[in-house]
């Protein structure tokens, strides 16, 4: 390898955690604030994976009965696929105990040498953080399985998930970041997005959390292909992107399971209102046997059923459980107990990850209360009366990390709508509502529910009782995914000389320079 040399004058130096990185001055490409969040759930989800896993290890070896068995390793490798200056590497290896090495791995060879020279400048053995120059998806085929995969892409993670799942370990933890809403969240591009993860994706109040299913599809569909399985561990909608940490199981009993996990969705464009519907069910067999079928059809019209509107279909997407719980309550108490130091963005991180861990994990989507009022003209009603009305009717209910002011509830949609008609009464009826409209076609359904709005002592969250960060304002002007890093520019070529005769010298120079203008650059 060659010695690295450079001057810390000329580059810029940004400290976050326990790194401190060298940035070429003129470059603001490289790093943006606002994924410290991002860094440091991703430092907290893996020291929880690798104590779960070593936890595993130990109990399998002290299980076994094998004279000769020998203790479990409790060290993992790690690697970043799309590493740009090695910042989130270098982190990890100041910051996460147990991993024998990284591998740091960048297409761009600016790239690659910023990763030495920061690995360097942080006295770090290049033998534990490894610079690696080489196309992502071929480093992920070609190089040994690794414990922990990370992808942190520009964009879609789309064409780096099959060499994600083929690269990690039995039991091991992928993490996988995209920032390409504009694609997962919206309807502006559906077939974009379909061509990509698979399926469609609905402007709906609950498009983030469609992303999120939608990327988790995505996941399981390349494991599938190699008998593998996906256990979503936690699953985020952050800023402008989404980040999902999921453990990859050799478990071919687990992959049938998928079907019964795995549909559809039905939503009206209209009044919000939604169902799903899973491909496949799973049934008991003879004795302990089990019968995996497919799913009767459809579990909605092609109508609304509470207003009469049309209904668009999203999917296919994920509708098992987004997040173990056991595994973010193990996450959220390791970060309430770490020092202030050891998590610049610890406020949120426990904010977030104490939502998460108070929402329904059995209920896919949710609704948003704004879109239910707008619906039939009315004004919102406080949260806490909207979920005391349900709790008071026996269902479950809780908000949502996803988006503010929503509600993931067990209640069927004639029940949420009872209780929005029963504080219309309450209000007062909209004077601009027109006979027949889909608005009066809700409010003149008969209630079939006994709606209270006594205050219910679980309808107000603990996450909100004690204040916590739940949902972060814009942390600073201009947030947002900064620009794609590129290479600089390579000169113009010299246009040919005026007058030059073609078959002259000249003429052969210029045609020879606008060749090698038009060669394609490496990426």
């Amino acid at each position: 390898m060659d010695e690295i040399s450079y001057t810390v004058d000329d580059f810029q130096q940004i400290s976050e955690g326990k790194a401190t990185i060298l940035f070429p001055r003129n470059n603001e490409v490289f790093y943006n604030p606002v994924q410290q969040f991002n860094r440091d759930m991703s430092i907290a989800a893996i020291k929880t994976w690798r104590d779960v896993t070593n936890e595993a290890k130990q109990q399998r070896y002290e299980r076994s009965t094998n004279p000769s068995k020998t203790p479990p390793s409790t060290q993992f490798t790690l690697l970043e696929a799309l590493a740009a200056s090695g910042l989130r590497s270098v982190r990890y290896a100041k910051e996460i105990d147990g991993i024998d090495h990284i591998v740091a791995n960048d297409l761009l060879p600016d790239a690659v040498e910023s990763i030495r020279r920061n690995v360097h400048f942080n006295g770090l053995s290049p033998q534990l953080v490894r610079a690696h120059q080489g196309d992502a998806v071929a480093a992920m085929h070609s190089l040994p399985r690794f414990g922990v995969v990370d992808l942190d892409p520009y964009g879609s993670a789309a064409p780096f998930v099959d060499g994600a799942i083929h690269a990690v370990e039995n039991g091991g933890l992928i993490c996988v970041t995209c920032t390409d809403l504009a694609i997962l969240a919206s309807n502006n591009h559906p077939e974009t997005c379909f061509g990509k993860y698979g399926g469609n994706p609905l402007k709906a109040g609950f498009c983030h959390e469609m992303a999120l299913r939608l990327v988790l599809n995505s996941l399981q569909q390349a494991a599938g292909r190699y008998r593998r399985y996906i256990e979503p561990l936690l699953s985020c909608s952050i800023d402008f992107y989404v980040r999902v940490f999921v453990r990859v199981h050799d478990r071919p009993l687990l992959a049938k399971t998928v079907a019964s996990q795995t549909g559809v969705v039905y939503h009206c464009r209209y009044c919000g209102t939604f169902a799903t519907q899973p491909f496949g069910t799973i049934d008991p067999g003879k004795g302990q046997s089990t019968k995996y079928r497919i799913a009767a059809a459809p579990t909605a019209a092609q109508s609304c059923e509470t207003c009469g509107s049309g209904q668009e279909i999203g999917g296919p997407c994920w509708l098992g459980p987004l997040h173990n719980k056991q595994f973010v309550q193990r996450m959220y108490d390791a970060v309430c107990a770490a020092d202030q130091s050891v998590y610049g963005t610890q406020p949120r991180m426990r904010g977030m990850l104490k939502v998460i861990l108070e929402e329904l994990d059995d209920t896919p989507l949710h609704y948003d209360i704004a879109t239910l009022c707008s619906a039939v003209r009315c004004v919102c009603p406080p949260l806490t009366k909207l979920n005391s009305a349900l709790l008071n009717a026996g269902y479950r209910v809780s908000g949502v990390h996803t988006h503010q002011g929503s509600i993931k509830t067990d209640a069927p949609p004639h029940v949420i709508w009872d209780a929005i008609r029963a504080h219309v009464r309450e209000t007062g009826r909209s004077s601009r509502i027109a006979a027949g409209s889909p608005a009066d076609r809700i409010l003149s359904a008969q209630p079939t529910t006994d709606i209270s709005f006594e205050p219910h002592k679980d309808a107000d969250p603990e996450s909100r009782r004690t204040k916590l960060v739940r949902y972060q304002i814009n942390p600073e002007k201009f947030w947002g995914p900064k620009a794609r890093h590129s290479q600089p520019a390579k000169p113009p070529a010299t246009k040919r000389k005026q007058g030059a005769e073609p078959g002259s010298e000249a003429a052969q120079a210029d045609e020879s320079m606008d060749l090698d203008a038009k060669k394609p650059k490496a990426n």
